[in-house]
């Protein structure tokens, strides 16, 4: 009788099938990857940074999956974020078009800023002085020094942002009312990030188009010199921001 010898065709078209299987498994429910085009998160968050988004964090909707399939309402073993939380998201105008800010909102949350400070429920938030920041410039127009501070969230979570001024168009604002079933973003870059600040481009951000939590950092590179310069590419590495986590 003779035997089916191993590692023919068919044992290596289940072997890919079996690898996409767990793929699409892994980034359905644990971690997706995501990467960071624009400054509205430095320096938390670089242009160039790809990181691990965990889909688990606060439960599954219909963008966790690919496709976002209108399958059911609302959240599977939902739960809110974390005032600080850096969070993914589907913008709500468009869900076709990801999103990452930091929440300093939840649901029932007053927001509001005045001469460049984060008020939540009434009260500032402190931010202590931290030096200055030069950004890299992201395309989008030359390197600029702006101020860092460290801003501490309610529950005790520091944070870096920056800032430019504290006259900006967005630095005194009316108070926000965070409504019941939705969060509110900012960026890190204060003074240069497209956020829950602005109620007719993104505005206040449904539970149900949060993807996940931004959790660590797994490659990083600034790609200041032309794809075909080979030889440049180990230059272009961030190799010290590789396998940081975000806070």
């Amino acid at each position: 009788m003779s035997q089916r010898k191993p590692g023919g065709w068919g044992d290596s078209l289940k072997t890919i099938i079996y690898a996409a299987l767990i793929a699409i498994f892994i980034r359905t429910f644990l971690y997706e990857p995501f990467n960071i085009p624009s400054g509205s998160m430095i320096p938390t968050l670089l242009v160039g940074d790809y990181l691990f988004v965990s889909k688990f964090s606060y439960g599954y909707s219909n963008y966790s999956f690919p496709l976002s399939p209108n399958l059911f309402q609302g959240r599977i073993f939902g739960s809110l974020p974390k005032r600080g939380d850096v969070a993914v998201f589907r913008l709500p105008r468009d869900p076709s078009i990801d999103y990452i800010k930091r929440i300093v909102g939840l649901p029932g949350d007053t927001i509001q800023m005045k001469q460049g400070h984060l008020y939540i429920n009434g009260t500032e938030l402190p931010r202590d002085p931290d030096g200055g920041y030069t950004t890299e410039g992201d395309g989008d127009g030359p390197p600029m020094a702006l101020k860092q501070y460290i801003e501490t969230m309610p529950d005790g979570l520091k944070h870096p942002i920056l800032k430019a001024s504290d006259d900006g168009p967005l630095d005194n604002t009316d108070v926000y009312h965070v409504p019941p079933g939705y969060v509110f973003g900012m960026g890190d870059n204060r003074d240069d990030s497209l956020d829950s600040r602005v109620l007719d481009a993104v505005g206040y951000i449904p539970v149900a188009n949060l993807v996940g939590r931004a959790n660590i950092i797994f490659f990083s590179i600034d790609a200041k010199y032309p794809w075909w310069e080979i030889w440049q590419w180990p230059f272009e590495i961030r190799w010290n921001r590789i396998f940081q986590s975000i806070h």
